[in-house]
């Protein structure tokens, strides 16, 4: 029996070190609950960047590039081990964390990922995930993720694989998850609503195995007052720009926490290993369920190459 939990908090945005220093006093107050497992939502560090979703295209591009800039700046460089707050407080409470960031690509110096940490309770990263495919205007802010961590590892509380947000949409995607043993699926998203949870039930079921979904829940009163445009892309600073909905649900479909609802907190649930034995004794999408002489699923899990460019002149006469 491990415990799970879903931390539906906001970050504080565009600024990383306040973020973290949140993050440790929520991992803080989970352990003190017993808590193995912590997860926190979609780009948590240095926070969702929820404006795309109110820019339009042409006339407010100045606009954009003000917003960009001030974000990426507070992006999270594994190589410069920003996230070694949170490895700490993962290492003294022996917990393992998922979080959302957004990762700046030390190789291009600019490119900014969606992508999801997985830290094991010795501190150490233990994998590392990048959104394959960022969601209409997310393309203006992210770059397109690999399979290089499209992976399952193992942790004190189970086999564990995440995908981020309407990567739970993306069928191979999950396939490829299932098919490594998967016993918890960990989804950190901006999705919400009666159409998630729709969606966790069904890789619930489908996949006979835990998921565990977390959404982030803030008002328009939570970004910074001094974002450039904020009065005019969030007038109402009591308006629910995301409600969270936060959930867990059992092998099999049935909701077992959650969902969380335009509320700040932590949402804990036991999760119970064996139930993934008899959900899959009659579906085991992965096994007796396959059909392997019909479907096969081939993964390029290679990492992302830098493009490098040799030059080379050619003398004549």
């Amino acid at each position: 029996m491990a415990r799970v939990a879903v931390i539906q908090r906001p970050p504080v945005w565009l600024d990383r070190e306040a973020t973290l220093r949140a993050a440790v006093a929520s991992v803080q107050e989970a352990a003190r609950e017993g808590a193995q497992l912590l997860v926190f939502p979609e780009a948590f560090v240095p926070g969702y960047p929820a404006w795309i979703w109110r820019l339009r295209p042409g006339p407010d591009m100045g606009l954009t590039e003000k917003i960009h800039a001030l974000w990426a700046a507070q992006a999270v460089n594994l190589a410069a081990q920003h996230l070694t707050p949170l490895q700490q407080a993962a290492q003294e409470h022996g917990v393992t964390i998922v979080c959302g960031i957004d990762e700046l690509d030390t190789a291009s110096g600019s490119t900014v990922y969606n992508s999801v940490v997985v830290i094991g309770p010795s501190g150490e990263l233990i994998n590392r995930h990048r959104k394959l495919m960022p969601t209409n205007p997310e393309r203006m802010v992210w770059g397109f993720g690999d399979a290089s961590g499209l992976k399952v590892v193992d942790t004190p509380v189970g086999r564990v694989g995440t995908l981020i947000c309407w990567e739970s949409y993306m069928p191979l995607a999950r396939y490829a998850l299932y098919a490594q043993g998967l016993q918890i699926y960990v989804t950190p998203t901006y999705d919400n609503g009666e159409r998630t949870l729709a969606t966790m039930q069904h890789i619930a079921r489908e996949g006979g195995c835990w998921v565990v979904s977390c959404g982030i829940a803030f008002q328009a009163r939570d970004l910074p007052e001094d974002l450039p445009g904020r009065s005019e892309l969030f007038r109402d600073t009591e308006e629910w720009i995301n409600t969270g909905d936060s959930v867990v649900v059992a092998p099999g479909g049935k909701v077992v926490a959650g969902p969380l609802h335009q509320q700040r907190g932590i949402l804990y649930a036991e999760l119970d290993l064996e139930r993934i034995g008899a959900a899959r004794r009659s579906l085991d999408v992965t096994g007796h369920y396959a059909r392997p002489d019909i479907f096969q699923l081939q993964v390029n899990d290679r990492p992302q190459r830098p493009v490098t460019f040799t030059a080379s002149s050619d003398r004549h006469g």
